[in-house]
């Protein structure tokens, strides 16, 4: 869906004068209501004036492709390509901010192994570090909440932040199985193991998103079992938090006291439930479109890490790519990228 331009220009005019009015200058929460509203109309405007500025270069250099200068032409050709490229980053920019909750600039990222034993929580490991090389390849900041390592170098569970600009529409289709096909460091006949892991992507909630109620928790304090030193593993510091009503449960025993790891727990539960709300309202929007593509449930598998053939399939939208440890690496920008613009 595309932003209505005509009236993007008429709610600016209005803003614009609204922000001169006593009444609002006079009134600070009113006043900051409507000077954001003003700043994301002025970007929007630009982000669409940069498109037809854009959009009428590459007719130009078209117009040279039809000529007999071939110096000429490969300098279109190249600069069309460009632009073209600029254009699409536009586009997609726009695309998510005219999306519902685009605005979510924070994540939770749960990952946890799935079938395959050892190897799963291995691959687990492999994701978690994926994410975070993403984060850190895209100037966002990743923050591991909460890691419980396996017998191995891999992971029982994991919990990571990712803070960047409009992140949870970007990364929103990495919730789901994933499969990795590849022969473990542990195989001795070279035999190829399927295994899995869940990811589960999360927009984190703050207070306001999500009101939960002291009734609606019980909280429980247990010792931690990770490192932190004697206070951390010798006191009941660990915190576990259960909603009543929705039966979720979340535990946090990074934090050196109950308090950090109360607030770092509820964080996280307003994170599930603000999800669960999301979803809720998708399914609804997907029943009333009659939708044949939808957002896949995290039950299901929906992309596979194949390491004999150095290719990564999304089942989604039936598409591959190679250059399997890049992408593990963290360089997931053509997938998110070509995600974002297929599915809702």
């Amino acid at each position: 869906m595309q932003h209505n331009i005509d009236a993007l220009k008429q709610e600016y005019q209005e803003l614009e004068q609204k922000l001169a009015q006593r009444d609002v200058i006079s009134h600070p929460e009113q006043l900051k209501k409507y000077s954001q509203r003003y700043r994301e109309i002025h970007n929007l405007i630009q982000q669409h004036e940069k498109l037809q500025s854009i959009d009428s270069r590459i007719r130009d250099n078209q117009t040279i492709l039809q000529g007999d200068d071939e110096e000429l032409k490969q300098i279109a050709k190249e600069e069309i390509e460009d632009l073209t490229q600029q254009y699409n980053a536009i586009e997609q920019s726009l695309a998510a901010s005219n999306e519902p909750y685009s605005a979510i600039n924070e994540v939770i990222i749960e990952i946890r192994p799935g079938v395959g034993g050892e190897e799963s929580s291995l691959f687990a490991q492999d994701l978690l570090r994926m994410y975070v090389r993403y984060a850190e390849r895209t100037g966002c900041q990743a923050t591991i909440i909460e890691q419980n390592q396996s017998d191995l170098r891999g992971i029982k569970d994991a919990v990571l932040e990712i803070k960047g600009k409009n992140i949870y529409s970007l990364l929103k289709h990495e919730s789901g199985v994933h499969r990795v096909q590849r022969i473990p460091e542990t195989e001795k006949s070279g035999r190829i193991h399927t295994s899995t892991a869940s990811v589960a992507v999360l927009p984190k909630a703050k207070k306001i998103d999500i009101d939960i109620k002291q009734e609606d928790i019980k909280m429980e304090a247990f010792r931690s079992s990770g490192p932190g030193g004697q206070n951390v593993n010798k006191v009941s510091t660990a915190i576990r938090i259960t909603h009543i009503p929705s039966g979720m449960s979340v535990a946090s025993q990074q934090g050196r006291s109950q308090a950090a790891n109360r607030e770092t727990a509820l964080m996280h539960l307003r994170s599930r439930l603000l999800s669960q709300k999301i979803e809720e309202e998708e399914q609804k929007r997907k029943a009333q479109r009659q939708e044949q593509i939808g957002r896949a449930e995290r039950s299901e598998k929906i992309r596979t890490y194949n390491f004999p053939q150095n290719r990564v399939t999304d089942h989604r939208i039936s598409k591959s790519w190679h250059n399997i440890v890049d992408i593990l690496d963290g360089d997931l920008d053509t997938i998110i990228s070509t995600l974002h613009n297929v599915l809702p």
